[in-house]
């Protein structure tokens, strides 16, 4: 008995970014941080209570809670990432956020149209259309960035329209 199941033929990949949120401050810069903020805290909230105000260091020891609850926050959003990869049947956008559902989104890439302001502002945004579906990738990058994006994109898109034995547009 054989077996005529053929394997799919490998796609090409014309373009594959993945998007991460930046954080300027890495582990050992938290740790410096939260030790110097607590060093701080404790040799002032020492002296509070050394001149009888020993109410107010419970409030230095809630400070650092707070400061540490709100790096934790920041750290967690960090894990959001998109993917866009354009290959030879479609391009995807995939969004991953932390304690939420995947997101993902697939455009035929023909009439995929990328749209950025030039030069960037602050409120500019990449954004994909086609057929009445759009997505806006890349929020949380730099306007400057944003638009390198979006012209790397266009640059792959347009490698993708012009590669050889392209097939046919769809819809």
């Amino acid at each position: 008995m054989t077996n005529d199941v053929t394997p799919p033929s490998p796609r090409r990949v014309f373009f594959d970014a993945i998007l991460h949120p930046h954080r300027s401050l890495g582990r050992t810069g938290f740790r410096v941080l939260m030790g110097g903020v607590v060093l701080v805290s404790a040799v002032v909230g020492g002296a509070f209570w050394a001149m009888g105000a020993w109410p107010v260091t419970g409030f230095f020891g809630l400070d650092i809670v707070v400061l540490y609850w709100a790096f934790r926050a920041n750290y967690r959003s960090a894990r959001l990432y998109e993917r866009v990869r354009l290959t030879d049947t479609d391009l995807t956008v995939q969004r991953v956020a932390w304690k939420k559902p995947e997101r993902v989104w697939t455009f035929q890439p023909y009439w995929l149209r990328v749209s950025m302001d030039d030069p960037p502002r602050h409120e500019s945004q990449v954004t994909l259309t086609s057929h009445g579906q759009s997505v806006t990738v890349g929020s949380f990058l730099s306007p400057d960035e944003r638009l390198e994006f979006a012209k790397a994109l266009n640059g792959a898109l347009t490698t993708w329209r012009h590669a050889p034995c392209q097939p046919e547009p769809v819809g």
